[in-house]
C-alpha cells in the first residue's frame, strides 16, 4: 500500500459540515492572515470547550454546553462556526455568546467576514421578512424548493451580515450542507474582494507605466536617443513591472480561485424565484462579478504591459544590431578601399621598378660595349643591340615572373 493512500483518501472527510436541526442561530467568522494566530486560537478554544468531538490538522469540532463549535484552518484565513440551538419565540438575532465574543474581540482587526444565519422552520417563521429587520431583501428558494433564504446584505452595527433561512424539508445533513454553502459564498467572496484595493493601486501604476512605455516607443521610433540610454530606461521600466507582477501574482491567482468557488457554490444552491424578490445568487453575481473581472483585467494588463516592454527591448536590440552591421559594413568598405589603393601603389612601384631595372641594365650593357671597343673589339652598334636586346628582355621577363610568383604566394 502506498504510504500516502490513507491520508489522501481521508481528505474526502477532512472538512465535514456541522449537522443540526432547526431552529438555530449560526455564527460564522473568518479571520484573514491569521496563520500565526491559528495555534493560539485553537489552544484557547480547546481550553474553553467542554469536550472535543473530532479534530485533525485542518479542522476541529468542539462542544460548548449545548452549542457546537467548529474551527477550520485554510491557506489564507481561519474560520469559526458556532451553532446555537434556539426555541421558538426566542430573540431573532441574539448577540454572540460571551465566551466566544471575548475571543473574537481580541482578533477583530483580522476579521474579514462575519455572518449570522437564523434558521427557522416553515411552521414557526413570522411569514414576513420585515419582522426580521430586512429592508428590500433578496430571496430564493433553495435545493429545489426545500428551503427559502433571504438577506439584504447590509452590515449591522456590529459589522455582521444577517441571513434568514426557512427550512421546509431539509433534514439535519442537508441543512448543515446548505448553511455551509451560504457561509462559504460570503467568506470566499470577501477573500476574493481583498484583491480589489490591490488592483486599484496597480491600475494607477499601470497608467504611469503606459505613459512611460509610449514615451520609450516614440524615442525608439524616432531614433534620436542613444541606444545605451534607451536600453537603460527600458530595463528600469521592465524591472518595475516585474516587481509589481511578483508582488500581485499570488493575490490575483487567489482571487480567481476564490471567485470560482463562489460561483460554484451559487450553482449548488439550485435557486429559483420567490415572489418578486431578486435571487440571492443574481444579487451577488451582479455586484461581485465586476470586481472579479476588474481584478482579472488588471492582471492581464500587467502581463500584456510586461510583454510590450519585452517587445520594445527586442526592437531596440534589432536596431542596435542593424547599426552594428552598418558600422561593420563601413569598416569593410574602408578596408577594401585601402586595399585597392595599396594594390594601385604596388602596381605603380612595380612599373617604376621595371623602368629603373631596364635603365640600369642598358647602362651596364653600354659600359660593356664601350669596354669592348677599348680593347679593340670592333662590334657595330646594330649588332650589339641585336645581341643585348633579347638578353635584357629575358632578364626583365625573369624578374616579372618572380614578382608574379611572389604575389601568388
Amino acid at each position: 500500500m502506498h504510504p500516502l493512500r490513507k491520508a489522501l483518501h481521508n481528505e474526502l472527510h477532512s472538512r465535514p459540515s456541522i449537522y443540526f436541526r432547526d431552529p438555530a442561530n449560526v455564527y460564522h467568522f473568518a479571520f484573514a492572515d491569521a496563520e500565526d494566530l491559528c495555534d493560539a486560537l485553537v489552544e484557547r478554544l480547546n481550553q474553553t470547550a467542554d469536550a472535543p468531538l473530532a479534530t485533525n490538522g485542518s479542522q476541529g469540532l468542539l462542544r460548548l454546553g449545548e452549542d457546537t463549535l467548529k474551527w477550520e484552518r485554510h491557506t489564507e484565513f481561519f474560520t469559526l462556526t458556532l451553532v446555537v440551538p434556539r426555541t421558538p419565540g426566542d430573540e431573532c438575532w441574539p448577540p454572540l455568546p460571551a465566551a466566544l465574543e471575548t475571543l473574537v474581540a481580541e482578533y477583530r482587526h483580522l476579521l474579514i467576514n462575519a455572518d449570522q444565519v437564523l434558521v427557522e422552520s416553515e411552521a414557526n417563521w413570522a411569514g414576513n421578512t420585515a419582522a426580521y429587520g430586512f429592508k428590500d431583501p433578496s430571496g430564493s428558494t433553495l435545493g429545489g424548493g426545500d428551503a427559502i433564504a433571504w438577506s439584504d446584505f447590509r452590515l449591522g452595527e456590529d459589522g455582521v451580515n444577517r441571513i434568514l433561512l426557512v427550512n421546509r424539508r431539509l433534514n439535519a445533513y442537508r441543512l448543515g450542507r446548505m448553511i455551509r454553502r451560504l457561509l462559504e459564498i460570503e467568506t470566499y467572496r470577501m477573500m476574493a474582494s481583498l484583491t480589489l484595493p490591490v488592483a486599484q493601486a496597480v491600475s494607477l501604476q499601470l497608467k504611469e507605466y503606459d505613459k512611460e512605455l509610449t514615451s520609450l516607443s516614440d524615442r525608439n521610433a524616432e531614433g534620436k536617443s542613444s541606444a545605451k540610454a534607451l536600453s537603460g530606461d527600458i530595463a528600469a521600466l521592465s524591472a518595475r513591472i516585474v516587481r509589481s507582477t511578483a508582488r500581485t501574482r499570488q493575490r490575483f491567482s487567489a482571487t480567481e480561485a476564490y471567485a470560482q468557488i463562489v460561483f460554484e457554490r451559487i450553482n449548488e444552491l439550485r435557486e429559483s424565484h420567490i415572489d418578486d424578490c431578486q435571487r440571492l445568487g443574481v444579487f451577488i453575481e451582479r455586484r461581485f462579478r465586476p470586481t472579479v473581472r476588474y481584478c482579472a483585467a488588471t492582471d492581464q494588463r500587467l502581463v500584456r504591459l510586461g510583454q510590450s516592454v519585452a517587445n520594445l527591448g527586442d526592437l531596440l536590440q534589432a536596431r542596435v544590431q542593424v547599426e552594428v552591421e552598418e558600422q561593420n559594413s563601413e569598416i569593410l568598405r574602408s578596408l577594401n578601399a585601402r586595399a585597392d589603393t595599396q594594390i594601385k601603389i604596388q602596381k605603380a612601384v612595380e612599373g617604376l621598378s621595371i623602368i629603373a631595372i631596364s635603365y640600369y641594365l642598358l647602362s651596364l650593357f653600354k659600359l660593356f660595349y664601350q669596354g669592348l671597343h677599348s680593347v679593340g673589339v670592333d662590334i657595330s652598334a646594330k649588332t650589339a643591340i641585336l645581341v643585348l636586346g633579347p638578353v635584357v628582355a629575358l632578364i626583365l621577363g625573369a624578374i616579372l615572373l618572380r614578382i608574379k610568383k611572389a604575389k601568388g604566394h
